[in-house]
């Protein structure tokens, strides 16, 4: 089930949109407000943003491109604004789509779906990250060209770190992904010990490790 994000401080509009695309399947997180999408963002896989330009704590373009600078997923906005001059730094801003308010929810629907296929179409099956590849299709990892053997939840740690390059990953969100794992409990000592391995399997030098990096009292980050 895809999870969509709509951030739209008008809150009619929001609950009625999140009805109306509960109804065709997916499941809808409302947020009202910058910081609070800022947080369903960090808190949540999201693949799919609506998002309204004008917010009461900022601009919905600043949101966009920062979204786009550390995570890829499709976002359209919510305007009432669609002049050429603002359409033009909307997708300047990394946009994929506009939707003018007042919108018709069959069109956002189609809009959503359409967007939706050519992104799972053109989704990223490869991770390359300098000498550092992986197969997400194949679950095989290299470096250098040379396949690295990883255990289950070392893989898993990986990848969520890798899909989410460039992103500060908190320890508590790390815990929550790994939590159900091929049904093992994973506690923070296991985190760190995992975190160990994987520096000791894919850094030239685990004790000075330029892949996964630490972000003392956050958690981890991969990238830069």
């Amino acid at each position: 089930m895809k999870n969509i994000l709509i951030i739209e401080d008008d809150k009619m509009l929001n609950k009625g949109v999140a009805f109306a695309l509960q109804k065709e399947g997916y499941n809808v997180i409302s947020a009202y407000t910058k910081q609070e999408g800022k947080k369903e963002i960090d808190n949540n896989e999201i693949d799919f943003l609506l998002l309204d330009i004008g917010l009461p704590d900022g601009s919905g373009l600043d949101l966009c491109k920062e979204i786009k600078n550390n995570i890829d997923f499709p976002v359209v906005f919510f305007t009432a604004n669609d002049t050429e001059e603002d359409m033009i730094k909307g997708f300047e801003s990394g946009c994929d789509d506009y939707i003018s308010k007042p919108f018709s929810v069959e069109v956002l629907k189609f809009k959503i779906n359409a967007i939706l296929k050519r992104s799972d179409i053109n989704a990223k099956k490869l991770f390359i990250y300098r000498d550092l590849k992986i197969d997400f299709d194949a679950k095989r990892v290299y470096k250098r060209d040379k396949e690295i053997k990883l255990s289950a939840t070392e893989y898993k740690l990986l990848e969520i770190l890798c899909k989410n390059k460039g992103k500060a990953m908190t320890k508590e969100i790390l815990l929550d992904k790994l939590w159900d794992y091929n049904g093992n409990f994973v506690d923070e000592n296991t985190l760190s010990v995992n975190i160990r391995r994987l520096r000791k399997k894919i850094e030239d030098d685990s004790k000075n490790p330029t892949y996964i990096i630490t972000l003392f009292g956050i958690g981890y980050i991969i990238g830069e």
